[in-house]
């Protein structure tokens, strides 16, 4: 049943892409950490300007907290972000050169980052295999009965060992897309979605 429900996610969702704009690894980590319970287009919308006066990592380490906070402000959590970006940049400058890694060890070492964060930037930024669990990742796989878990750490391993390694990055943005626009948190529309015959919350809610 899984295999038949991950064919057609592929069927469904043929060359899913990210939806944040960046110019570099190092823009793409500063977006995946503002994305963090933001939507793409508040995050493209804030990156646009804030990307045209710090595109690279020292420029981050430069700027006082003060001033990335008022420019990240409507992405929301802007204290905590705005530090996890200056404490990313300080360790790429001080450890790496001022170049983002490309490794999942060392990435998950750079203060302020995540499994979810290495993963998208590992895969979209590097090209390597990688599935980040998201809250939509998180919550479309448990309503699909793709994997079930109460933590995304729990799915994040129980993806990894269900989805096909060559799927993992395009799971991950199938996943995202259809959990953003059909299977939402509040209103999922069911009515428009591909996977009913498949879903464990469609056949328990409807």
């Amino acid at each position: 049943m899984k295999t038949e429900l991950i064919n057609a996610i592929k069927s469904e969702y043929q060359n899913p892409t990210c939806e944040l704009k960046f110019g570099s690894p190092f823009q793409l980590l500063v977006a995946v950490i503002l994305s963090a319970q933001c939507t793409d287009k508040r995050v493209n919308e804030v990156t646009k300007e804030l990307f045209k006066i710090a595109p690279i990592p020292i420029d981050y380490v430069k700027m006082p907290i003060q001033e990335l906070e008022k420019r990240i402000f409507s992405c929301g959590f802007y204290h905590n972000k705005a530090k996890a970006i200056k404490e990313a940049a300080a360790d790429i400058v001080e450890r790496f050169g001022g170049n983002v890694p490309c490794t999942m060890e060392e990435l998950k070492s750079l203060k302020g980052v995540g499994t979810k964060t290495a993963s998208v930037v590992l895969a979209v930024a590097f090209h390597q295999p990688a599935l980040a669990v998201d809250t939509h990742v998180f919550r479309v796989s448990n309503r699909l009965g793709v994997a079930s878990a109460k933590t995304a750490d729990e799915m994040h391993k129980k993806l990894l060992a269900t989805v096909p390694k060559n799927f993992w990055i395009d799971y991950h943005f199938s996943i995202v897309l259809h959990g953003r626009y059909v299977c939402k948190s509040q209103k999922p529309a069911c009515d428009k979605c591909a996977f009913t015959s498949y879903c464990q919350y469609y056949k328990k809610e409807k």
